[in-house]
Formats: C-alpha cells, structure tokens, sequence
C-alpha cells in the first residue's frame, strides 16, 4: 500500500525543476510538485499536499491534512513514510 504523508508548501525552492519545500511535521523537505502544479507554482504556496516519496501527489485541505497525520500516527506507518521520503532526498541530492 502507498501512503502519503501530508505536508505543506512554504516555498519554491526551483522553478526550474518544479522543487519546493514542504513543512513536513516541523521538518522542512524537498519535494517535486510537477503533478499538482496546475495552476502554477507560486499558487502552491501554502497549500497543503499529500507526499509520497519525494512527490507531491494530490492537494488536500488541512482539516484533511490534521485528520491524515492522526490517523498515520495512530496506526504507527507514519515512520515508514518518512524513511521513504529522506531515502528520496538523499537520491535528489546525489544527482545534483
């Protein structure tokens, strides 16, 4: 099963490259919004996501958000999510 972590968008880190970062539980993260950039990128900003793996996937409201994350923690997968994300940063970062 995949799960998304919620997270959100504080900045644009990369126009470019469609990178921004998302607050993740307090901890900042690079995160590739390609698929939820419809209406622009610096529309993005302050929205909330759900990631998986480095990928913003869909864009959720926060009540969505806050109800997300308590069910993640109260079923203990949140940890195997983020060791999934940081895995996909640490290869983000290899490439550059």
């Amino acid at each position: 099963m995949c799960l998304g972590i919620p997270g959100q968008i504080v900045e644009i880190s990369d126009h470019e490259t469609n990178l921004a970062l998302a607050d993740v539980s307090g901890v900042r993260r690079k995160v590739n919004v390609t698929c939820v950039a419809g209406e622009g990128l610096d529309a993005l900003v302050g929205k909330w996501v759900l990631i998986h793996v480095g990928f913003a996937m869909a864009i959720i409201d926060e009540a969505e958000a806050k109800k997300t994350m308590d069910t993640l923690n109260a079923l203990g997968e949140a940890q195997e999510e983020f060791e999934a994300m940081f895995e996909s940063d640490r290869a983000m970062e290899g490439r550059t």
